[in-house]
């Protein structure tokens, strides 16, 4: 992890204005992307188990196991045909079989539902089981109680949380886009009350906060509250122009103890709010990757490698342009 950060400090990133520039869909991969891309997920494929999961550190939780098929997925691989067809199919089992058929709750912790979610969301359609609509439905009403019952229009850790957090509550909103982009009704109030949380929780410097109204925002929350403006087509408010400069002057921020973590919301942030930003922080990640995967094809981090490699895959995914929720 500390040779990452380090690389990354060296680096350094660039600044840019917010009008739209830069790479368009359709231009052209980075040539160096594939062969590492290819390499992670081969990784995954050779260490995933008979139960769709993974043995490492948060491997077998179905938020980490979600993620890891969705980094198959934003790369085109095709989840009925392809070569990892019953890789997906596997992992796609393992988090239905995780989910509480009575409430819909999958796992022990809104995030590892939320991120469930969303790759619920992003296969429906595309994959041939009749499986997972019911269980997408399912997540999703849950996800849409919680916040109804909740004081602050938000999500916290657990379906019936009084307060709420600005980390838990981004794999909310995503996941609820991602389930409105695959075709469910999702009410316009739960995205407008999830843009109003944001808002309120900006620090005096535009920073997302974590929960309450006090404290500082740094640049991992940042990104997920920039985010959540840029999925909303909110470029303009006040709100979304404070959360995105604040992103833009932190991008090199080195402190966080979770870089994968951070990365996989920084590229998305960065290439929702601004193409020529995310162009030029994206060829410089992408030396970043390149230069710290394993020989296995591995990243690790505090997460272990089963989360790491999948979110620094997804880190660099936005450059395929496949998935719904990766398109602007």
């Amino acid at each position: 992890m500390k040779k990452i950060l380090l690389m990354i400090c060296c680096f350094g990133f660039i600044q840019a204005q917010r009008p739209l520039s830069g790479l368009q869909v359709g231009s052209d991969i980075p040539p160096e992307l594939e062969a590492v891309y290819q390499k992670g997920l081969t990784y995954l494929a050779t260490t995933q188990t008979a139960n769709g999961n993974w043995e490492d550190n948060y491997g077998r939780q179905p938020g980490v196991v979600g993620i890891a098929m969705l980094a198959f997925l934003a790369s085109g691989e095709d989840p009925n045909y392809g070569p990892y067809r019953l890789l997906l199919q596997r992992g796609t089992d393992y988090i239905i079989s995780q989910q509480d058929q009575r409430t819909g709750y999958i796992g022990t912790s809104m995030y590892n539902h939320g991120f469930a979610t969303l790759a619920l969301a992003e296969l429906y359609g595309h994959v041939q089981s009749e499986k997972i609509g019911p269980a997408l439905k399912k997540a999703v009403d849950l996800i849409l109680v919680s916040q109804q019952n909740n004081p602050f229009g938000a999500w916290r850790y657990t379906p019936v949380s009084n307060d709420a957090d600005t980390t838990a509550s981004g794999a909310q909103v995503v996941a609820l886009l991602a389930a409105k982009n695959a075709g469910l009704s999702i009410p316009e109030k739960a995205l407008s009350q999830s843009a109003t949380y944001y808002a309120g929780m900006l620090d005096g410097s535009g920073g997302i906060m974590y929960s309450g109204n006090n404290g500082s925002g740094n640049a991992t929350r940042t990104a997920i509250g920039s985010l959540v403006f840029s999925l909303q087509n909110d470029y303009s408010s006040k709100a979304s122009r404070r959360t995105f400069e604040n992103l833009r002057s932190s991008m090199d921020e080195t402190s966080s103890s979770y870089p994968y973590y951070h990365f996989y919301y920084l590229a998305q942030a960065l290439f929702q709010g601004d193409m020529g930003v995310w162009e030029g922080w994206n060829r410089k990640i992408l030396r970043v990757f390149e230069a710290t995967q394993s020989e296995d094809g591995s990243w690790n981090g505090r997460h272990g490698a089963s989360f790491s490699t999948s979110a620094a895959l997804l880190s660099m995914a936005l450059n395929f342009r496949l998935m719904p929720i990766y398109e602007r």
